[in-house]
């Protein structure tokens, strides 16, 4: 649950997973909307809103990529952060590239292009290093061992502090973390998903895979497209028609259901349905990663950090939202299959509070 806030509005910092010292703000801002050349997103003037209402309400962790806005994102950032780049995390993402017709060698996971893009990224946000470098998808055919490798000459380089990867299946996380714990490279810190209340999917492997590692997670998408704040059963479009796409839709029971829990706890407790699935995500041990397109979506975003969910909120949530976990894990969770495995005595053993790996 979240800890009581020190005073109304105060943004609260964590660190970023076990293997580091790392202190992040407890809302990133996902810089995606930071222009327009994808034909939808936020004017320059109206980033610099955003950018300045976020860091004056605290917030230290940003997130963009070569990808966004056709580079523009970075240019945005790169501009905003000038003269106080060390307040700040700064982390983008490879593998899409930050112009368009790069060619089959100027996309993708290899080294080659790992190097490029980062020289590319370096320039456009006008630094000489990246705090947090992501390989932004996995892209099916470079190895782990070449990814990782990669990423380490570019920490030993000093143009990169630490290494996650981001759209993953977890078994490709683990063998990567794995090789580079093995080899001495530098380590895999970070895991980022799109995760909400309408995507709960993480839940079989990436979560508990980032629990057991110790990875410091983010959530990308945390209001599902905006269908968590309740916005298309008002009529408004968004992002159904603006951006091209909807991530969710009411498609099907139990998201119907997770939209009504959500809009009946964001009653009772006289706050947004936004602000109710931020909360949420608190709970999860994964940052949201916040997606504005306008100062107001920012400001109510910001509402979240006041937001205490009673343990009943949170249990009413999560059961609307939850998943099929599938095999294996429903088998071994079974009571039959505990007490076979504990040798009669599941209710006397205490579980480990962290997934083993």
């Amino acid at each position: 649950m979240r800890r009581t806030k020190p005073e109304k509005d105060a943004m609260r910092y964590e660190i970023f997973g076990r293997g580091t010292g790392l202190r992040v703000s407890e809302l990133v801002l996902g810089c995606g909307n930071f222009g327009t050349r994808w034909g939808y997103g936020a004017e320059p003037a109206q980033a610099r809103e955003i950018f300045d209402g976020y860091v004056a309400a605290g917030g230290n962790f940003l997130d963009t990529a070569d990808s966004y806005q056709v580079g523009q994102s970075e240019e945005l950032v790169g501009d905003f952060i000038s003269g106080q780049r060390d307040a700040f995390v700064l982390a983008t993402k490879y593998t899409l590239g930050g112009r368009p017709n790069l060619g089959l060698l100027g996309v993708g996971n290899s080294r080659k292009t790992m190097v490029s893009s980062l020289e590319a990224s370096l320039k456009r946000l006008k630094t000489d290093r990246i705090d947090l470098y992501w390989v932004h998808m996995a892209d099916g055919v470079t190895a782990s061992d070449e990814i990782v490798r990669g990423l380490d000459d570019l920490v030993r380089a000093g143009k990169v502090l630490y290494v996650g990867l981001s759209d993953f299946p977890a078994w490709r996380v683990t063998r990567a973390a794995t090789i580079a714990e093995l080899r001495g490279w530098a380590p895999v810190i970070a895991l980022q998903m799109e995760y909400s209340l309408v995507e709960r999917t993480p839940d079989r492997e990436l979560i508990p895979m980032g629990q057991a590692l110790g990875l410091g997670m983010l959530g990308w998408s945390p209001l599902g497209g905006g269908l968590l704040t309740g916005k298309y059963r008002r009529g408004e479009e968004g992002r159904a028609t603006n951006f091209g796409r909807l991530i969710h839709t009411e498609d099907g029971p139990r998201k119907t259901a997770t939209v009504d829990a959500v809009i009946a706890v964001a009653a009772e407790l006289g706050v947004t349905a936004g602000q109710v699935a931020l909360a949420w995500m608190a709970t999860r041990g994964v940052l949201p990663i916040l997606g504005p397109r306008t100062r107001a979506q920012l400001d109510d975003n910001l509402g979240s950090v006041n937001v205490n969910l009673r343990a009943e909120h949170v249990a009413r949530l999560s059961e609307a939202s939850a998943v099929s976990l599938g095999f294996p894990h429903e088998m071994l969770a079974a009571d039959a299959q505990r007490k076979r495995l504990s040798g009669g005595l599941s209710e006397s053993v205490a579980a480990p509070t962290i997934p083993v790996a």
